[in-house]
């Protein structure tokens, strides 16, 4: 369970949003309601991508990758230029783990200046600070 000020601290940037499991799953909550919740999916397979040591699950990573998010009509496919997408259909035979780090850009970029700031203008939002702050306060103060 998070606290207020935890809450608050989100509003800070994106990444302090992405790096907090409540946060996170809001934001995700609040994507699924616009129906753009594949940004963060991708986002997130991206990092977990980035981390894969095994030449091995690079492939087999990079193919899933390329498969539910980037070529056409991928189930859940990003919103990123016809170049980038090129660049990465090109290289998807032989991939690197940075294969995806322009798209990954662009999408955290999409998020950051576009996602984000609704979320937090959001009624979801709002109410998440609410009840921390309401919380605090009974915690705080045991005599209201």
């Amino acid at each position: 369970r998070s606290n207020a000020g935890e809450t608050m601290a989100w509003s800070e940037s994106v990444d302090t949003l992405l790096a907090n499991k409540d946060g996170l799953a809001a934001f995700r909550t609040f994507l699924k309601s616009e129906f753009s919740e594949e940004n963060v999916e991708f986002w997130l397979a991206c990092e977990d991508f980035k981390k894969t040591k095994s030449s091995a699950k690079i492939a087999s990573k990079a193919q899933k990758i390329y498969s539910d998010f980037i070529q056409a009509d991928a189930p859940k496919e990003v919103n990123i230029d016809f170049h980038t997408k090129t660049h990465i259909s090109q290289n998807i035979s032989e991939p690197t783990l940075g294969c995806f780090d322009d798209a990954q850009r662009l999408i955290y970029s999409l998020m950051a200046k576009d996602s984000f700031p609704r979320f937090l203008r959001s009624e979801a939002y709002k109410e998440l600070v609410k009840k921390q702050q309401n919380g605090n306060q009974k915690r705080w103060l045991p005599f209201l």
